[in-house]
């Protein structure tokens, strides 16, 4: 095989070699914490299909979850933020509502008893509140409480939305989880 042949076949040996390699990134989804229902505390997310979890301290813990039986039927109220780096202003996710008295799945509706918001104080003024109506022009969604024991102090549960307000980016969360010790 004359010389410029082999270095030609070298050279695309090596191109070969080099395109097959990948790092190996976990994909978002197994960055989140596990969908467990054992009081663990945790809470994760995708945010437009990138991982999201509390972060950062701001006064009050980051991760809040708040239940009571007594009231609107059951009034289940889950609040978390973060703070993506230590220069960057605070994200927010809440949900929740009311008729919340046993596992099952619960729609997140536009106006109404379960509501699902997301804030980001980095974002334009249009774009950071995606709250009410009639700013808010679409919600939807489910919470699913997987566990609601209040002998053992546990909540758990998974969730999912979208939200909508004209000239902003839609907001879409999937495969939330959470699981919080009362």
């Amino acid at each position: 095989m004359p010389l410029n042949s082999r270095i030609t076949a070298l050279l695309l040996a090596t191109l070969l070699g080099l395109s097959q390699c990948k790092k190996n990134e976990p994909a978002p989804v197994d960055q989140l914490p596990s969908a467990t229902q054992t009081g663990a505390n945790t809470f994760g997310c995708l945010l437009n299909g990138q991982p999201w979890t509390p972060k950062g301290y701001y006064s009050r813990p980051n991760f809040i979850v708040t239940y009571d039986p007594g009231y609107d039927g059951g009034s289940l109220q889950v609040r978390t933020y973060r703070y993506p780096d230590d220069s960057s202003p605070g994200q927010y996710i809440i949900f929740g509502g009311g008729q919340i008295a046993k596992p099952g799945a619960y729609p997140f509706v536009l106006k109404g008893n379960r509501e699902a918001f997301f804030v980001d104080l980095g974002q334009q003024t249009l774009c950071k509140e995606f709250e009410e109506a009639p700013a808010l022009t679409y919600r939807a969604g489910t919470l699913t409480v997987t566990r609601l024991d209040l002998n053992a102090g546990i909540i758990a549960g998974t969730f999912a939305f979208t939200l909508y307000k004209p000239g902003c980016d839609t907001i879409k969360v999937t495969q939330g989880r959470f699981d919080k010790k009362l």
